[in-house]
């Protein structure tokens, strides 16, 4: 791409200023810094060289080396010090003042232009327990070091080895058909779903799920959406993004507690029955009946969050509450526990009224998920790899689960624990002579133990003054968790001292 009618505005002049520019800036002092990044550009290979001569010419502005309303010199001048041909410095000044980088006059000479403005330096995460902690006992996230890496990389290239060009066009924004075929005969197998492969949306995790469907809803006239409370604090501000608000509703020993959903007046709510997050719960059978009735009373929709439904060890795998009613209840789910959240691919099943709708919002937020991606994940499912993948995560986690309840036997006597079943994290409910809470959490934080407090996940506190914690567990090795725990006593028994 090039400029007519620049060339006398790039050449550059010995004096003067460009029109409404402060005081003229020595070339050779001032820019000395930015020619030495530019050196690299000049030495590369000479078919490359002009390309690389502009770009490090833009980087120089964007991270304002060369600063706004600096005077550059001739191109002869620059490719003289630079050891380069001046066309070539002639043609990366006309490019940079097309994109506006640079801007120019006849006799005026060339500037840097003042529009353009330095990439600001990113924020790191001060949030207390953040990445760097010595122990991370917050929940969310699985073992990365399982991830299958051999059997994925096979099924990658098998893969390769028989994808036709073709199928690396844009690709359906429902997902890739082999994709959908494979994860309506899992989910079909494994979770009770009824899944037909053309209602099946492949998406970015179950968080793009949640917006698709947020979408949808607000376009039926949907303002606000039930919440489980306590619960994930990632729904409320998904459906926010939507522009839909949430509210919270209470839960009790079955499951969502139905007077109060039906107080509230909300069209639609999201539910974890499965097991309940943070809590636990299996939702009752009659819980999951009662729910059910009151969506189709109410004409309202269910979103049934199957965050961990793989994950069972002392009781009988539940089937999805959308094995019941396809027409009521979205069902989402990922492989992001089971696999690695990295690879960004779940799925939403929507009833039929609510398909194309989705579909139609998927279409214009990302044209589809990729290619690649999905088509090696549906032949680790065909293969067997996937089912192979889920039993190996199994026997680790149960593990793991074990390691950590005996832990918090043997360190903080008196816990009482829960929705340990299933899933890949606890609830540790600490007596209340480990407290006041804010003390414990800091003493935590402060030996660098990043702990979540149920509180961040509901609106109520604890009544009985006990210290209640989610404590993930899936991503740390037995002897760590042991260790872990170990250490948390041990800030507090200091803390105490301290103090005392």
């Amino acid at each position: 791409m090039t400029s007519s009618g620049t060339n006398a505005g790039v050449e550059g002049v010995e004096s003067g200023s460009a029109p409404g520019a402060g005081p003229l800036r020595p070339a050779a002092e001032s820019l000395s810094p930015a020619w030495e990044l530019l050196l690299p550009a000049a030495a590369a290979p000479a078919r490359g060289r002009g390309r690389a001569l502009q770009s490090a010419l833009r980087d120089a502005v964007r991270s304002g080396r060369l600063a706004g309303g600096t005077r550059l010199p001739s191109s002869r001048e620059l490719a003289a010090d630079l050891g380069v041909s001046r066309g070539l410095v002639t043609e990366a000044y006309e490019q940079l003042i097309a994109e506006s980088y640079l801007r120019s006059g006849r006799g005026a000479g060339t500037w840097v232009s003042e529009g353009v403005r330095a990439a600001e330096r990113p924020v790191r995460d001060r949030a207390p327990g953040a990445a760097g902690a010595r122990v991370d006992f917050r929940p969310g996230t699985p073992d990365l070091s399982l991830f299958p890496r051999s059997a994925w990389a096979a099924a990658q290239r098998t893969v390769f080895g028989r994808l036709p060009h073709g199928a690396l066009g844009y690709p359906d924004p429902r997902g890739l058909p082999e994709l959908r075929e494979a994860l309506a005969g899992l989910l079909a197998r494994r979770r009770g779903v009824v899944a037909a492969p053309e209602r099946l949306v492949v998406c970015s995790g179950v968080a793009q799920a949640t917006t698709l469907l947020g979408f949808a809803l607000r376009d039926e006239g949907v303002v606000s959406v039930g919440v489980e409370d306590p619960g994930s604090p990632e729904h409320s501000s998904l459906f926010a993004a939507t522009g839909l608000g949430t509210v919270p509703l209470p839960l009790d020993d079955e499951g969502l507690a139905l007077a109060s959903l039906e107080r509230s007046g909300v069209r639609a709510v999201v539910t974890t029955p499965a097991h309940q997050f943070p809590t636990g719960i299996g939702y009752s059978a009659q819980r999951r009946g009662e729910l059910l009735g009151w969506a189709r009373d109410a004409d309202a929709l269910i979103m049934e969050d199957d965050y961990d439904g793989d994950f069972r060890y002392d009781r009988a795998p539940v089937g999805a509450l959308q094995g019941l009613d396809p027409e009521r209840v979205v069902y989402t789910g990922s492989v992001s526990k089971s696999l690695a959240p990295g690879l960004r691919l779940g799925w939403l099943i929507a009833p039929a009224a609510l398909t194309e709708r989705i579909v139609a919002r998927k279409r214009t937020m990302d044209l589809g998920n990729p290619v690649l991606d999905q088509a090696v994940l549906a032949d680790f499912i065909v293969g067997g790899g996937y089912d192979r993948q889920l039993r190996r995560c199994q026997r680790a986690y149960r593990e793991r689960r074990d390691a950590m309840v005996a832990a918090l036997g043997e360190h903080f006597p008196g816990t009482a624990v829960s929705g340990i079943a299933a899933g890949l994290h606890i609830i540790a409910r600490l007596p209340a002579r480990y407290g006041p809470e804010n003390v414990f959490l800091e003493r935590a934080a402060g030996a660098g133990i990043a702990l979540r407090p149920l509180r961040d996940c509901g609106t109520a506190g604890s009544e009985d003054g006990t210290l209640p914690l989610v404590l993930g567990y899936a991503h740390l090795a037995p002897g760590d968790i042991a260790r872990g725990v170990a250490a948390l006593a041990e800030a507090w028994r200091t803390g105490r001292a301290g103090s005392g």
